[in-house]
């Protein structure tokens, strides 16, 4: 279920597209699943089909969705793969965090800087 607080600071297309990805990657949306078209789900919940179609948008960007055509937006397997591709590098930088000898806390914060900086950049496939 899609929940947009009007009151929320947060633009309703992020709200949207953050909700979307979560169900995504906790696989409430499972590959394969069809998504409701752009214009459905935007008067469903009573936003702008603009707002709704940027949303999607973003989600194909970052693999989690695709969208074929006439027949509509799915979930992407490309997301799966991206999902273990996050493991497999957090597995690593576990490693490497253990090798170096950085305690659990410090590791942590040094992952939310690069992440607030955008300094992470995406890996090769």
């Amino acid at each position: 279920m899609i929940v947009i607080d009007t009151a929320s600071p947060v633009p309703p297309f992020e709200q949207l597209r953050a909700q979307l990805a979560r169900q995504i990657q906790d696989r409430t949306l499972a590959v394969g699943t069809r998504l409701p078209t752009i214009r459905h789900l935007a008067a469903d919940l009573g936003l702008a089909v603009n707002t709704v179609g940027r949303a999607y948008r973003e989600l194909e960007e970052a693999g989690l969705i695709e969208t074929r055509g006439r027949a509509g937006s799915f979930v992407s397997a490309a997301g799966e793969k991206g999902l273990e591709r996050a493991r497999r590098a957090a597995a690593d930088y576990a490693a490497v965090i253990a090798g170096v000898g950085i305690d659990a806390e410090e590791a942590i914060r040094i992952v939310r800087a690069a992440l607030a900086s955008g300094a992470a950049a995406p890996a090769p496939p």
